[in-house]
């Protein structure tokens, strides 16, 4: 099962949440001013929108995750993959090693992870 989906803007929300949970509401309207620029109504707003998802939980003016940040990131990624490369790992690997230079240092490091079969 994939994570919900997190928009651009709600992943900034969350990269402040991940480094700082469990977080007061009130806290992290703060750091998403200082950081982010918003208003405590946006960020209340975003903590809503992410609960009703099931993203956040926010209980007793506490904000924590319900998904992790490797979550997210990996279904982004199969989002990606499905959306743009038809499922083709082979497809998106030649797609980014065309538009940056792999050293050997990344090239030993996936052959590394080929041989193990993942992870």
């Amino acid at each position: 099962m994939s994570a919900p989906k997190i928009f651009e803007s709600e992943y900034r929300f969350c990269l402040i949440l991940w480094e700082h949970e469990p977080i007061r509401s009130r806290d992290l309207a703060e750091l998403c001013r200082e950081r982010l620029g918003w208003s405590k109504t946006t960020t209340y707003t975003v903590i809503k929108r992410l609960s009703d998802r099931g993203v956040v939980k926010s209980e007793n003016a506490v904000v924590t995750s319900r998904v992790s940040k490797d979550q997210a990131q990996v279904s982004e990624l199969d989002e990606l993959m499905e959306k743009r490369f038809e499922n083709s790992l082979p497809a998106f690997i030649a797609a980014f090693a065309k538009r940056q230079k792999l050293s050997e240092e990344d090239i030993d490091a996936l052959r590394r992870i080929i041989d193990k079969g993942g992870a």
